[in-house]
């Protein structure tokens, strides 16, 4: 099956910390565009092409790889704050006064920095797979899982254990998801460099320790905010995503019961439209 996505060009915009890779696509439409961060170690190529599609259905979907990844030039931060700033760079290149926000796992992160500094950039937000840091009584992650996120390849079985690893029905889901990311990975065989996610594994670190984290912050936050995650999620436990939206007044929670941190890739139809749902 082919994707819309798949088929994009990708462009590059010069801004004031890297020149930009990016990719910008699908139904123009009155409300902002709406513009995705990505996870830890992934690259614009690593976005399931079926979501992407769901999302570009009704609204102008643009994805892009922050500063020191992928495609893009200069030098990744190792705060979230720092990549808050890249994301606002990126924005700014590309002309843009108002966006609404779709991170994932790190880039949820992110899109909680850039959305209590530049509350006027920002009108609604999506944080799915991740936390505001700093929560009190975060459980512990399961060791296997630092040490697969910090592998030097990542394998398949890796991924399925990270996202999809819940049941055979969810590894099954993860294999069509992985294969799907094929069609353009197959090609670009794009990664990230290990300098590169070092650094973002550091910001990771200090995000999850309250440092310049979201938790203290969140009865500032103006922007509307879906929240979601898979009830399973064992790379940022789902409790992270109940605690945000007892500090968050206009906030709407999401859980999968039968996912895990891929739950919208798992879920990529359900899930997009849910997501165009709350942004229409």
């Amino acid at each position: 099956m082919s994707h819309l996505s798949d088929d994009v060009e990708t462009r590059e915009v010069q801004g004031r910390l890297a020149t930009y890779a990016y990719r910008d696509f699908g139904e123009e439409s009155a409300e902002p565009p709406l513009v995705l961060l990505h996870r830890f170690r992934a690259t614009i190529d690593h976005w399931d092409p079926a979501f992407l599609d769901v999302l570009a259905s009704e609204r102008r979907v643009i994805v892009f790889d922050s500063a020191g990844v992928g495609r893009s030039t200069g030098t990744t931060p190792n705060t979230i704050q720092g990549m808050a700033d890249a994301a606002v760079d990126f924005v700014g290149a590309l002309g843009l006064h108002q966006v609404d926000l779709l991170g994932w796992s790190m880039g949820g992160f992110v899109t909680q920095a850039v959305a209590l500094d530049h509350p006027d950039l920002v009108r609604r937000i999506v944080v799915a797979g991740s936390g505001p840091g700093g929560v009190p009584g975060n459980p512990e992650r399961d060791p296997r899982v630092l040490k697969a996120m910090t592998a030097e390849t990542n394998t398949e079985e890796d991924f399925l254990f990270l996202f999809f690893g819940l049941d055979s029905e969810g590894r099954r889901l993860g294999q069509e998801s992985l294969a799907r990311l094929s069609t353009r990975l197959d090609v670009s065989h794009a990664r990230v460099k290990p300098e590169s996610w070092k650094s973002q594994l550091e910001a990771i670190g200090r995000w999850g320790a309250g440092e310049d984290a979201a938790w203290e912050r969140l009865d500032q936050l103006t922007a509307r905010a879906l929240v979601a995650n898979g009830a399973h999620d064992v790379m940022v436990h789902a409790m992270n995503s109940f605690a945000m939206v007892q500090r968050v007044r206009d906030s709407i929670l999401v859980l999968y019961g039968d996912s895990g941190h891929g739950f919208l890739f798992q879920h990529y139809d359900e899930f997009g439209r849910q997501v165009l749902d709350f942004l229409r």
